[in-house]
Formats: C-alpha cells, structure tokens, sequence
C-alpha cells in the first residue's frame, strides 16, 4: 500500500522539503521538492551560536512545511540539522523548538551520518556500472565527501561551507585577491585530509554534486533564466566550465552576480565561497567533470522511512 512520507532538512544556508509517495517496492516519487534561504548558521563560525533572528526565520518556515505535511496527510517525517546546529552552543533550543512545531524529534547528524545520507540519496537512482562514486555535498557550514560502491564505503565532513568561508575571508565586493587566496589555501588544507581519509578518491568513475553551490553553478553555465529539473539533474560541468564561471562571479560585485540567469537573492551573497570549495575540488583531484544532482541528503533520508 502506497504512503506519504517526508524529509526536511535544517542546512546552516537553506532550510528544504521533501515530500513522496512510496510504495510497498519501497521506490518514491516525489511529490514537492521545497526550499528557503533562512541561513540558520549566520554568524556561527565567529559566535558558536545560533543567533535569535536565524532560529525565528528557520521556524517560520518549519510552520510553513507543517502545513504542508498535514495538507498531504504525511504518514512519516523524518527531520534533521546538520553543521550550524552541530557547531552552536544553543543548538539544542533550536531543536527543541523545531520538534514543538512539527511534532518529531529532530534529530543533530554527525558528520558521518550527513556523508552517508547524502550518498545513498545521490547515487539511488544511478547504474552502479557507474561506480566507484565520490559524492561531493557541498552545504552552508560543512562539505562532504563519501566515496564507495553500492554503498558509502569511505567519508570526511569537511569544516569548509559557503556561508562559513563567506563570513570568515570575504568582506569585500567584490573580494580582493588575498581573500580568494586565503580561502582557497584553506580549502586546500582540508582537501589534504580527504586524501588521507579517502585515498582511493581517484578511483573513483564518477563524480557527483548535489546542494545549492552545485545547482547555481549549473544554472548560470546553461544560462537557465528559470530552474528546469531535468535541465539541471544529470547535466555534466566541466572543469573549464566551472573554472568560467569562477572568474565570472569573482570579479563581479553583489548585483554583477544577481544579474546572472539561475542566481537567487538568497545565495548571492555566499556563491563565490561555494564556488572557491568548487573549484579547488575539481583544481586539486584534476576532475575532468561532475555530474550534478538533485538528488541529495533530503532523498537518503526519504529512503531510510
């Protein structure tokens, strides 16, 4: 017998929704897909503190997503935060908060757990002929990487994110050279560890992006005025590709990059830290490609119910 059930995701950039129907085969079809900038982990790299303001913009749009879950009758949620809650102090009152309005624990993932979800989520729909994967997870505070076959077989969370590196390096618009540097010397410094943690990454036969500095970055590339699913999911980036779209957004100020097509108000502001991890990642492991997916986090936990 058919169900209802969803996902929802408290990232330290976007809050996001996903609702499906699955059946007894335990395959999904989703029903909305849902996302708000609400950049819940606004000034935790400095203060280890959700600030009131992000916490009250997160919930007003849990109470949005509520409705949304009784509007569809959804029989089973799962819902979960990830590196701006792990990082605060105040974490727990966030999650507290977010279980009085939608009525389910909401659970803190470890880094591990973000790594294998986003995994399972990303490649469930893949040819495992395809594999070894690497899934990149590219977030808001955090940047995973999980590697394996059918399943994630080795992983690092990485505290590199756009949100996190925007506030800590780039305080001019458009940024100054030395920002760029010391962010990407930083990026690289934590690339060394995925090395070391994943020393068959290389291996790898695919290589897939999913999350916000994933999508936007297909976006602009294509040209998309407006978001397409099937324009967007399974379209491949090139390293020139991506290293074009670099040069474009860095030497642009706030509303240069609002002009381009796919950029939303929300993300303008933290693209180029997103697109320094981006393209360090392709410069550093000499990926020739990346298979951009839609197909994330919110998936892995949908397939998890």
């Amino acid at each position: 017998m058919d169900s209802i059930i969803a996902a929802i995701d408290c990232g330290t950039n976007s809050t996001r929704l996903l609702i499906a129907k699955k059946n007894d085969n335990h395959e999904y079809q989703t029903i909305t897909r849902q996302t708000q900038i609400t950049r819940l982990g606004e000034g935790v790299d400095s203060q280890h503190s959700l600030l009131p303001s992000a916490i009250d913009r997160t919930l007003v749009t849990l109470f949005g997503y509520k409705e949304e879950l009784s509007k569809h009758d959804v029989s089973q949620v799962r819902v979960v935060a990830t590196s701006a809650v792990r990082d605060a102090d105040n974490g727990q009152v966030f999650l507290d908060a977010a279980e009085d309005i939608i009525g389910k624990k909401t659970e803190c993932l470890s880094g591990l757990e973000e790594a294998k979800l986003s995994f399972q989520g990303a490649t469930s729909e893949l040819n495992k002929s395809k594999a070894p994967f690497l899934v990149i997870d590219i977030g808001g505070g955090s940047t995973e990487f999980a590697f394996g076959q059918e399943e994630c077989e080795s992983f690092l969370s990485t505290d590199v994110g756009c949100v996190r590196l925007t506030e800590r390096f780039i305080q001019n618009d458009p940024p100054l050279p030395e920002e760029l540097s010391a962010a990407l010397s930083l990026i690289d410094l934590h690339l060394d560890d995925v090395l070391m943690e994943i020393p068959s990454l290389n291996q790898a036969t695919t290589i897939i992006g999913v999350a916000g500095t994933v999508i936007t970055t297909s976006m602009i590339e294509q040209g998309l005025d407006s978001y397409s699913y099937n324009k967007v999911h399974g379209h491949r980036m090139s390293k020139e590709s991506i290293e074009e779209v670099f040069r474009l957004l860095v030497t642009d100020d706030r509303n240069g990059r609002l002009s381009n097509p796919g950029m939303e108000k929300g993300r303008v502001d933290v693209i180029v830290g997103g697109l320094c991890i981006l393209v360090q990642v392709m410069r550093k492991f000499n990926f020739e490609e990346i298979l951009v997916s839609e197909k994330d986090i919110l998936d892995g936990l949908t397939l998890s119910l």
